[in-house]
C-alpha cells in the first residue's frame, strides 16, 4: 500500500495521470482541507473565479496580489509535489524566491505531509483550471526586493515537521491545537507581530502572547482568543464557541469583519467533531491577566434609559440609532442583533473595530445552518466624528463594560482611511454629516 501511495504521488507530481485516475477520496479530503484552511478567501478576487486570485490584500509596507492557485499553467499547472510543498510549507516558490509571509507558510509549517498530499491532489484535480497572469505586487522600492525575505525566513519560519502529539495529549485538544496552530492560520490574525512582522509566538508553547489579539488592519481587530473574560473567550462555553464558529452567531455574540470570510468560507463546511476540536483548544490556553474577572452587568444605564435620562454622552445617539435593535439593556436578541453588555469586543482598549462597524456597516453572513442574514447599516453618513465617538464611548463604558473612551479625532482618522480604500458608489456613504 506504502508503495502504491508514492507511485501515485509521483504520477501526480508528473503531470501524467487523469482525475479519474486520482483517488477521489483523496480529492475529497483535500477539498475539506482546504476550506479548513480557509484559501478561497485569499486567493479570490471580489467577482473572480475560485483560487484565480487577484485579492488585494494590505500589508504594513504596501499591497499584495494573492496568486492563481488553480491548475492553469498561469497558476500550479506545472507544479510538481515538491514544487507545491516547498511553496506551502517551506515558503519557497517555484523559481526559488522566498514568499512574502501573506502566505502563512510559517503556519503551514505544521501541517503534516499526508494532508499537504490531499490538498495538491484537490489542486491538481479538483479545481477548475482558470487563465489569469498573476499581479506584481505594489510594494515600493527597496523594500519590494524579494533577496531579504530569505533572510526573514531563515530567521524566523520554523522548520517543517510533520504533526506529532506529545505523550499523554488529549487527542481532541491536540486535533485543535493541529487545526489552529497549522491549517487554520488563527495566529496569522490573531496574534502581535514584532516590529520584524514576524508573529510574536507561533503555537501556545511558544508564549502568552499566542493568540492574543493584533494590531488594526484593515479597520479591524482580530480579538484575543485567549481565556480572558475581559476581551478574550474565557466566558464563552465549549458549546457557544463551536455555534458560533459553524454558524457566525452565538447567544453572545455576531461576526463581523475579516472573520465573516472565515466562517462563509471555511468554518462553516467543517465537521462538528473538528469545530469541537478547536473549541476545546481555545478554551485551554489560560488567560493573560490574573486579575481577570467576569462581566458584572451594571443596570443603571438601562434603568436611566427606561425612565427617558439620555443624559450621559452618547446616550441620545444610541436611542436615535442603535436602540431599536441592540435594545436599552444592551442585551440585544439571541443570535439576530448581538448584545452589547459584555460583549469582549467592547472591553478592549483599541476601539478600531467599533468605530470601523459604526461608520461602514456589516453584515451577519447566511450559513447552511443559518440562513437568515442581518445587516447594520452603516452610520458614517449621518453622524458626526463626535457623535461616533460620543456613542461608541457609550457602549464602551455602559451596563458595566470595561472599555475605553473615544475622542472625535479616532472616528476621524480612520474615516478618512476608509475613504482612502473605498471607490465610487461608497464613498458619498463615508462623507462626514455635520
Amino acid at each position: 500500500m506504502k508503495a502504491f501511495v508514492i507511485a501515485t504521488f509521483a504520477l501526480l507530481g508528473s503531470g501524467s495521470i487523469s482525475a479519474a485516475e486520482v483517488d477521489q477520496n483523496l480529492i475529497k479530503q483535500g477539498e475539506y482541507l482546504a476550506r479548513a484552511g480557509d484559501c478561497v478567501a485569499c486567493h479570490t478576487a471580489k467577482d473572480g473565479k475560485p483560487f484565480a486570485g487577484g485579492l488585494p490584500m494590505e500589508t504594513p509596507i504596501g499591497t499584495i496580489y494573492s496568486t492563481n492557485i488553480t491548475p492553469d499553467k498561469t497558476g500550479l499547472g506545472d507544479y510538481s509535489f515538491e514544487d507545491f510543498d516547498k511553496a506551502v510549507r517551506h515558503g519557497v516558490a517555484k523559481n526559488g524566491s522566498t514568499l512574502y509571509p501573506a502566505m502563512p507558510y510559517p503556519s503551514y509549517a505544521s501541517v503534516n505531509a499526508t494532508d499537504m498530499q490531499a490538498l495538491y491532489a484537490y489542486f491538481m484535480h479538483g479545481v477548475a483550471p482558470v487563465a489569469q497572469e498573476n499581479k506584481a505586487s505594489d510594494i515600493p522600492w527597496p523594500l519590494s526586493m524579494r533577496w531579504p525575505l530569505m533572510g526573514w525566513r531563515w530567521l524566523f519560519a520554523p522548520a517543517v515537521a510533520d504533526d506529532k502529539a506529545a505523550p499523554g495529549a488529549d487527542a481532541v485538544v491536540s486535533r485543535g491545537a493541529y487545526l489552529v496552530e497549522g491549517l487554520g492560520h488563527c495566529g496569522a490574525c490573531h496574534t502581535p507581530r514584532a516590529l520584524t512582522m514576524q508573529e510574536k509566538s507561533l503555537n501556545a508553547g511558544e508564549g502568552s502572547t499566542f493568540l492574543s489579539g493584533s494590531a488594526p488592519l484593515e479597520g479591524w481587530i482580530a480579538k484575543s482568543l485567549r481565556g480572558d473574560h475581559k476581551d478574550g473567550l474565557g466566558s464563552w462555553s465549549e458549546e457557544q464557541l463551536v455555534q458560533f464558529l459553524k454558524t457566525g452567531r452565538s447567544d453572545r455574540s455576531a461576526v463581523f469583519g475579516g472573520m465573516s470570510d472565515v466562517v462563509t468560507h471555511s468554518m462553516q463546511y467543517m465537521t462538528d467533531a473538528d469545530l469541537t476540536a478547536i473549541a476545546r483548544y481555545l478554551k485551554s490556553l489560560p488567560a493573560n491577566d490574573p486579575n481577570d474577572q467576569p462581566h458584572q452587568y451594571d443596570k443603571q444605564v438601562a434603568q436611566a434609559l427606561w425612565k427617558g435620562d439620555d443624559s450621559k454622552p452618547g446616550a441620545s445617539v444610541y436611542i436615535d440609532n442603535c436602540a431599536a435593535c441592540h435594545r436599552t439593556d444592551g442585551h440585544g436578541y439571541t443570535r439576530v442583533f448581538p448584545a452589547l453588555a459584555g460583549n469582549p469586543v467592547l472591553q478592549s482598549d483599541d476601539p478600531t473595530s467599533l468605530i470601523h462597524i459604526v461608520l461602514k456597516g456589516g453584515t451577519l453572513p447566511a450559513t447552511h445552518t443559518a440562513p437568515s442574514t442581518f445587516t447594520m447599516p452603516g452610520f458614517a453618513w449621518r453622524l458626526s466624528d463626535q457623535e461616533v465617538a460620543d456613542v461608541v464611548t457609550f457602549i464602551s463604558t455602559s451596563w458595566g463594560n470595561k472599555g475605553t473612551t473615544v475622542k472625535s479625532s479616532d472616528v476621524a482618522k480612520l474615516r478618512k482611511d476608509d475613504m482612502k480604500t473605498t471607490s465610487g458608489d461608497d464613498l458619498g456613504q463615508l462623507t462626514q454629516h455635520n
